[in-house]
């Protein structure tokens, strides 16, 4: 009968093995105790993270404290423009004037529509078995609304109650939209100024908002999408930053 061959030495790799592991052990347990003890049974993130409707109040807050700023200064300089008597300011004071309402810094009232989007309700997302990106409202949802108003002849936009102007930019951050430095969480009301059964129709006649309206519809996907026309509504002046900056070419 053939003997099995003798069993080898154990390798380096086998020796580092034995004492790596109760060595790594033994640190993961520390850090757990020294978690416990410094959170004292508590979560160790700040709990401004924890809220994330807080956050966003927060930053809202600190943007309308900054534009308010902007705003006094804004009125310091012009006031101090009015102040000056030379001939070429006051010719561009004039042509700034002609163009303040073009710009959308004069407020603007009439009739209109209301536009509301919103997401799924949370009972529809938990059951749809469709897309979870059909069942909340992107960002192109809201431009293709606003360029359909637009198209049916809206004078004035509003979307959060804040105006859009040619530099907006509107743009989905998570399960928010941000708008001139600002972020709002759904629904979304958009109005608008103008011809309110021209704009209606202008809605209806989009192929891109009729996909979501088709998606409203829908019991499984339910985004909410709602069009109300109204007798009066005003949208305010647009309040923020009217410069704008551009890069230049390098000599």
């Amino acid at each position: 009968m053939t003997e099995p061959p003798a069993e080898g030495p154990r390798t380096g790799r086998s020796r580092g093995w034995r004492w790596a592991t109760p060595l790594a052990l033994a640190v993961c347990g520390g850090l757990v105790v020294t978690s416990a003890a410094n959170s004292g049974g508590t979560d160790l993130r700040p709990g401004r993270y924890a809220d994330l409707a807080s956050v966003v109040r927060a930053e809202n807050r600190e943007v309308d404290a900054l534009q308010d700023r902007a705003r006094e200064l804004t009125d310091e300089v012009a006031d101090l423009g009015r102040a000056g008597s030379d001939s070429t300011a006051r010719r561009y004071r004039d042509r700034s004037a002609r163009v303040r309402g073009a710009a959308g810094l004069e407020p603007v009232t009439g009739e209109g529509l209301t536009v509301t989007l919103a997401d799924a309700p949370d009972e529809v997302a938990e059951t749809s078995e469709m897309d979870k990106n059909r069942l909340v409202v992107h960002q192109q949802d809201i431009q293709a609304v606003v360029n359909a108003l637009w198209r049916g002849g809206a004078e004035a936009i509003t979307l959060e109650g804040r105006r859009i102007v040619s530099t907006t930019g509107i743009k989905c951050a998570g399960s928010v939209v941000q708008l001139q430095g600002l972020v709002f969480p759904e629904p979304y009301t958009i109005e608008a100024v103008g011809p309110a059964y021209d704009m209606a129709a202008s809605l209806d006649a989009d192929g891109a908002v009729t996909d979501f309206r088709i998606d409203a519809a829908r019991p499984d996907v339910a985004v909410g999408y709602d069009v109300q026309l109204d007798a009066e509504l005003t949208a305010p002046p647009y309040e923020g930053v009217v410069t704008t900056s551009y890069a230049e070419p390098m000599d």
